[in-house]
């Protein structure tokens, strides 16, 4: 049996060796799926030997070839594409640092269980904020901060089956948790030992913070000032954040559980602009908040060229508070809006409003120089654009009928000549030809009236004329050409008129 070895170009023959042919086949088909398509299962290169994995999907649970830390894939691609990871009988891991799940950034669900994780980070999670089911259950947890979690919208958390201590630094999993620490029998560890229901637990000097902003709501005029103060409260002492992103001029002092913000000429650019006050202690966090309400004048900052879409539109961006009242002109004319011309606002962000002046099917009558005019009681802008909708029927017409004729130009000498040549020729030969009909036509259907002369050709000119008999003065003969309907044609002959002779 001949077989394929490498640069030979030889396979065994089919009909002899078709085990060889099955065998090599399989081979391709196994080294294709594994590496080509990367579905359902990852190659074994990009997967770690230790765990199995599919496009969406890593899991590590053989605990004789433990780990302990989280797989890294071949490459940041395929660790974005991964949704679960599924973790457990892993007696080497440990924690979960800053960075272990820094490139699964579509992580949605999250399971490390039945392993001996005793620690995680404040940042771990960082960058992981579509996690929605995260069990860590069966582990060796004895605390956990809530800022850990702070930044996630978890619908679901298991913690059960960790040594958790009865302590402060825990009481945020009954506040979180609620019914569900019941559902899930979570209990902590006390002092002596003894295991507690984690919703019953209540504790000396440990409370949830609280925060109060005063004043509630601001509403100034731009360029005025304002005082704004924040007091705390909780055990332990909160510790005291504002958090706010503001144009205008502003400075903190703070003494104790009271701090005082104070703003100064308050700038339009914080119209709706939230500023908070945040109290955070080991229990959690309480936040308290306003938005500015800043009055200011109108102020249109775009108004561009009509564009067409479903309808035509004139764009327009304006920002005032109140809202201004915005009117159009078209040629210094004000425009009735109807039906078929109206101001739309298309949107509306924390400081502008976006829309535009909506003309469906305009003509001509409707080009102009539009002007917009966005009025408030604090006070009035406008903006001017040229718009073009249609062109003028009668300058579409002009533009089609009237045009510069070419020139003409007239022939030269030698075409004329050959010109008259030509008709000359013609004439002759119809001359030629009434001759003959007049010598030999005597059978013709015709009748001839008048004399005909045989020797005419050498004593008479000729000239061809259709006429009425009785139109001419001179001396001749005439012949008439006669059908049954009545004259046709009458040959007027002169003598000495042409200069042809025959």
């Amino acid at each position: 049996m001949s077989v394929w070895t490498p640069g030979s170009g030889a396979l065994s023959s089919p009909g002899r060796g078709s085990g060889s042919w099955r065998c090599w086949w399989w081979w391709v088909v196994v080294i294709g799926v594994s590496v080509g398509s990367g579905d359902p299962w990852m190659s074994a290169e990009a997967c770690p030997s230790y765990c199995t994995c599919s496009s969406t999907r890593i899991s590590c649970v053989d605990p004789e070839r433990g780990i302990n830390a989280f797989p890294v894939l071949q490459s940041e691609a395929e660790m974005e594409n991964i949704t679960d990871i599924y973790i457990a009988n892993q007696g080497s891991f440990s924690s979960i640092n800053d960075k272990d799940l820094h490139y699964y950034k579509n992580l949605r669900n999250l399971t490390v269980t039945n392993s001996r994780l005793t620690y995680v980070s404040k940042l771990a999670f960082q960058n992981n904020i579509k996690i929605q089911y995260l069990n860590l259950k069966d582990n060796n947890l004895s605390s956990l901060s809530w800022r850990i979690f702070r930044h996630l919208n978890m619908s679901y958390m298991i913690l059960t089956g960790n040594p958790l201590h009865c302590s402060c630094e825990n009481m945020w999993m009954k506040l979180w948790l609620g019914e569900e620490a019941d559902n899930q029998e979570l209990r902590c560890i006390e002092d002596g030992g003894v295991r507690k229901l984690l919703s019953r637990l209540t504790l000396p000097n440990c409370e949830v913070p609280m925060a109060t902003l005063n004043p509630s709501k601001v509403t100034l005029m731009e360029g005025k000032h304002v005082d704004l103060s924040c007091t705390t409260s909780g055990v332990p002492s909160p510790e005291l954040i504002w958090n706010m992103a503001l144009v205008s001029n502003y400075e903190i002092e703070t003494s104790g559980q009271i701090s005082v913000l104070r703003l100064s000429n308050l700038s339009s650019l914080d119209h709706n602009s939230k500023i908070s006050c945040t109290a955070e202690n080991i229990v959690g966090e309480k936040e308290s908040a306003l938005m500015l309400d800043i009055l200011f004048p109108p102020k249109i900052t775009k108004l561009t060229d009509a564009i067409p879409d479903h309808h035509w539109c004139i764009p327009f961006s304006m920002s005032g508070n109140p809202m201004p009242e915005l009117l159009w002109y078209q040629d210094d004319k004000l425009v009735m809006e109807g039906k078929f011309i109206v101001t739309m606002i298309h949107d509306v962000t924390e400081r502008e409003f976006h829309g535009c002046l909506q003309l469906d099917s305009p003509t001509h009558l409707n080009n102009g120089r539009y002007k917009l005019v966005a009025t408030n009681k604090y006070g009035t802008d406008t903006k001017e654009v040229e718009a073009h909708f249609m062109t003028k029927p009668w300058e579409e017409a002009d533009k089609d009928n009237y045009y510069d004729a070419p020139t003409i130009e007239p022939p030269e000498d030698g075409v004329a000549v050959y010109v008259v040549v030509g008709i000359a020729a013609v004439a002759f030969t119809g001359f030629l030809l009434m001759l003959v009909i007049l010598k030999f036509g005597g059978n013709s259907k015709f009748g001839i009236k008048g004399e005909v002369n045989e020797d005419v050709g050498s004593h008479y000119g000729f000239a061809l004329l259709i006429a009425p008999l009785e139109s001419s003065s001179f001396s001749r003969s005439t012949v008439d050409f006669l059908s049954p309907c009545g004259p046709v044609l009458t040959l007027h002959i002169y003598p000495d008129v042409c200069a042809l002779q025959h």
